[in-house]
């Protein structure tokens, strides 16, 4: 039974102070760390990360992912398509990724980020084209 708990604000400027950038060569303890869940819900989280290089290949086959740049501007990468699809998002806007779509944020040149993903995370790939890769390693 999930315990009773008193809703609260969350300061994302707080949240990110003296956290990290996370980087490529970021390790996935250093990124816990430098990425935090602010919240729990459904069954995924809101969390928050400052990131200074391309993200890898992410797909969430049961929702939708929340996407909200707090400062810098990211280009989000799609691939739907034949093609990689840019769409660039500056600070102050939101983007909602669709389910079932492989995507990954480019930072340019640094940005936090703000996720709100109700489901598990799906898997995540450093692959080229994630599609062509039978089994992606998973988040």
């Amino acid at each position: 039974m999930r315990r009773a708990t008193v809703p609260k604000a969350y300061d994302l400027r707080a949240a990110l102070r003296g956290k990290s950038e996370i980087t490529s060569e970021t390790t996935y303890d250093q990124f816990k760390e430098a990425c935090p869940t602010l919240t729990r819900f459904d069954r995924g989280k809101v969390s928050l990360g400052r990131f200074a290089s391309q993200t890898p290949w992410e797909i969430h086959q049961e929702g939708d992912e929340f996407l909200y740049v707090l400062d810098g501007k990211i280009d989000v990468v799609l691939l739907n398509g034949t093609r990689p699809v840019r769409i660039p998002v500056k600070a102050g806007s939101i983007f909602l990724v669709p389910k079932g779509v492989w995507h990954r944020q480019v930072p340019r040149p640094v940005a936090s980020v703000l996720s709100a993903l109700p489901t598990a995370h799906g898997p995540v790939s450093w692959e080229e084209d994630p599609r062509r890769k039978a089994r992606p390693s998973r988040a």
